[in-house]
């Protein structure tokens, strides 16, 4: 062989040819790229080797702008609009359907309530990929573990049997049984359930989730935490006889998680309960979605575009005819606002009932209550407060004692001049981490070992507020000898054995005791209200009610003492156990006053020359009205309570859009449906990260929107334009767009 035929080859033969589907040629996919500028669906081509697995709610993979990016397969249809080439769909990447018809709505429904993009909600819908799980035919996770919430479910297709609700259960509310027997008739009725103190609520959801069972239809409960999801966890297990049901949470593993998905995409589960993650599930057959205590911060989405679990449930019982359940202890101004309209129904008991239920509530500064006249009367632990703990540990019963903040001591002041103690190195908060040694910094963690005020230069320090640790220290000398238990951060005790012991819990994290404490101390009752917040007062009587909620009946002793004074309206509802009545005038308040949930209102906040481009251009909807915009002090809150799991509730500030944060350079191949190339859409809503703030940085703003509730989706069509036109010119800076936020102030 010479060397000239060595590099002799033959002609290339052409593979891979492509060859568009005969029948339903043409893949509508809604490609997963958060620019709100291509916020719209585009069409490809499927080639005639995928066309039995490119079926509607497949992952995909398609060519965007020169790169590869995944998407959802929303429908197939014979003929696209755009007059323009296609490209192809470059691969199936699963024939799994993991995207339904009634989610895709949904997702878009939710993008467009809240002026962000679908590609957004769809990576809050469905959860990320597992091959290997996906690769079997049918899941089957290991049996329920009786104890932890994240332990894989038992799933099974058995017949569901029929509820075996004790006597006293849904019958002490007049309109219980009534609500229950809508869901086995299957009638899309709507309800805001004022439970009653020491209610097993997680049994009632249970009873409603076992009569949606017995209609054949799928119900859905979401829970603002894991311990609530446990409780309800075996609530089910108990209520349904071995019937199957799962729980879904972000805590899975991905395999477990994504495991469970499936089950309840195949239609192998009907009854799921969940946290906020669980939102979106894909229960086949709606007949219930149920949300328990509505006001918790954790049932707000902090990613964009910010999502409340209470709105989704409310969307998906709209557009699915399902029945819906709003329950709690104490009732938000969005649950008060459903009544008032009649849009849902009350699930209330009587008066009596309730006085027979409810521990005996007092605040520590009444005229008649012990040591009123004391110099002590209005110390953090009152003589009130002290007795009526020595008289629950008398009685071999523990006592709960709330407080706002854990730590030890979590807030500092300059001794002179009151100013917070911040760091001198990013601007964060000083605290003491435990007791003596010097203050450190809560952001960067940085010792500040001789502090001095930037405002005054004085060199000593005062406890703005005292923590969990520090209170459980001082309890543990006020009663020696008694056990004190501290459950705040990230040490969240579940439940206790009944007997003498002292509790310290942060709101939210208040462990169960079985028959009730004997009594509860809700200590910074005065802090709670004063904070500057629209719903702190709605907030503070939630996180009361769920602490006193866990106290004995007054026939039993139950005794709750308040930290605040008694002559303040919240301090009262809770006295009387109105959470109706207080709900109805903190409405009546905003509506007056021109708040949510009576408006539609946005915030319009970030760096002041994108901030103010932005409202240049934005179209002010009808009857719409402008507020602001106004300089933020401190974009970075450095005294605010922290949640449970010892997160911050504003933590979703950093960081909120999952998408890629640029335009791409050219256009894309697939050709865009209901809209012409460059429309407007929205765009990644994000805030710079980092721990400190300098002084010399540009300033941050903030604006307000408010607009008539008639006129929300123009107000939503508006602000996803403005987002649109930023993504699509590339402009600089970062603006965050929020619809109904609920921090205000």
């Amino acid at each position: 062989m010479t060397v000239a035929a060595r590099h002799i080859r033959p002609p290339r033969a052409t593979v891979g040819a492509r060859v568009p589907a005969e029948v339903l040629p043409v893949a509508r996919v809604a490609v997963d790229v958060s620019l709100a500028h291509l916020d719209r669906l585009f069409d490809y081509l499927i080639d005639e080797r995928d066309t039995e697995a490119a079926q509607a709610g497949v992952r995909v993979r398609v060519r965007f702008a020169g790169r590869l990016v995944g998407g959802y397969l929303l429908e197939r249809l014979g003929a696209s609009e755009h007059e323009g080439k296609l490209g192809f769909v470059e691969r199936v990447v699963s024939p799994e359907p993991v995207l339904t018809a009634e989610i895709a709505d949904l997702a878009r429904a939710v993008a467009d309530r809240y002026a962000g993009t679908i590609a957004d909600v769809l990576r809050l819908a469905v959860p990320p990929r597992h091959a290997r799980t996906e690769a079997a035919e049918e899941p089957e996770p290991e049996p329920r573990a009786s104890a932890p919430a994240s332990a894989p479910a038992h799933l099974t297709s058995a017949a569901p049997t029929s509820p075996t609700a004790p006597p006293g259960a849904w019958e002490r509310y007049p309109a219980g049984p009534a609500f229950l027997a809508a869901i086995r008739d299957r009638r899309p009725a709507r309800a805001v359930w004022q439970a009653l103190p020491g209610e097993d609520w997680p049994a009632r959801l249970a009873e409603a989730a076992a009569a949606t069972a017995c209609a054949d239809r799928g119900a859905l409960i979401i829970v603002p935490d894991a311990r609530d999801l446990q409780r309800v966890d075996a609530a089910l297990g108990a209520a349904l006889g071995g019937t199957g049901h799962l729980t879904l949470a972000a805590d899975l593993g991905p395999a477990e998680r994504y495991r469970r998905f499936l089950a309840v995409r195949r239609g192998a589960v009907k009854v799921v309960a969940g946290t906020r993650a669980a939102v979106f599930a894909p229960v086949a057959d709606l007949g219930l979605v149920a949300i328990f205590d509505d006001g918790d911060d954790l049932l707000a989405e902090p990613r964009a575009p910010y999502p409340h679990a209470r709105e989704v449930l409310m969307m998906r019982s709209a557009t699915r005819s399902c029945a819906l359940l709003v329950g709690g202890y104490a009732r938000t101004a969005e649950a008060q606002l459903m009544l008032e309209t009649g849009w849902a129904h009350p699930i209330t008991a009587e008066r009596a009932q309730v006085r027979a239920s409810a521990p005996r509530i007092e605040a520590a500064g009444d005229d008649y209550a012990t040591g009123a006249d004391s110099a002590a009367a209005h110390a953090r632990l009152s003589p009130a407060a002290f007795a009526a703990g020595r008289a629950a540990l008398d009685a071999q019963a523990p006592v709960l004692v709330q407080v706002l903040r854990r730590g030890y001591l979590p807030s500092l002041a300059c001794a002179r001049c009151r100013r917070q103690a911040l760091c001198r190195r990013c601007r964060g908060p000083l605290a003491f981490a435990a007791g003596g040694g010097s203050p450190n910094c809560r952001w960067c963690g940085v010792v500040d070992a001789h502090f001095q005020c930037g405002a005054c230069g004085f060199g000593s320090l005062r406890a703005v507020s005292v923590g969990s640790a520090r209170t459980a220290e001082e309890i543990g000398r006020a009663f020696p000898g008694v056990t004190v238990i501290t459950s705040a951060g990230n040490r969240v005790a579940g439940a206790i054995p009944n007997g003498p012991a002292v509790v310290v819990a942060t709101p939210g994290a208040e462990p169960v005791v079985a028959g009730g404490y004997g009594a509860a101390l809700l200590l910074d009752g005065s802090a709670m209200l004063a904070r500057p917040d629209l719903r702190a007062a709605e907030e503070t009587l939630r996180r009361w009610m769920a602490a006193a909620a866990l106290v004995r009946p007054a026939a039993d002793g139950g005794r709750v003492i308040v930290g605040a004074d008694g002559s303040l309206p919240t301090v009262q509802s809770l006295v009387r156990w109105d959470p109706g009545g207080h709900a109805s005038r903190e409405l009546a308040a905003r509506r007056e006053l021109g708040f949510p949930p009576t408006v539609a209102m946005a915030s319009i906040e970030g760096d002041a020359p994108a901030v103010l481009a932005a409202l240049d251009a934005l179209a002010v909807p009808p009857d719409g009205e402008l507020l602001g915009p106004v300089e933020l002090e401190d974009p970075w809150p450095g005294d605010i309570a922290e949640a449970p799991g010892g997160a911050k509730p504003g933590s979703g500030l950093t960081g909120s859009s999952a998408g890629p944060d640029r335009a791409p350079g050219e256009a894309p191949h697939g050709a865009p449906h209901g809209a012409p190339n460059g429309a407007p859409g929205g765009s990644p809503n994000r805030v710079p990260g980092g721990a400190g703030v300098d002084d010399e940085q540009a300033p941050r703003l903030r604006a307000l929107l408010r607009a008539p509730l008639a006129n929300r989706k123009a107000m939503g069509a508006a602000l996803h334009a403005v987002a649109a036109a930023r993504s699509a010119r590339k402009e600089p800076g970062t603006v965050r767009i929020r619809v109904d936020p609920s921090d205000l102030f």
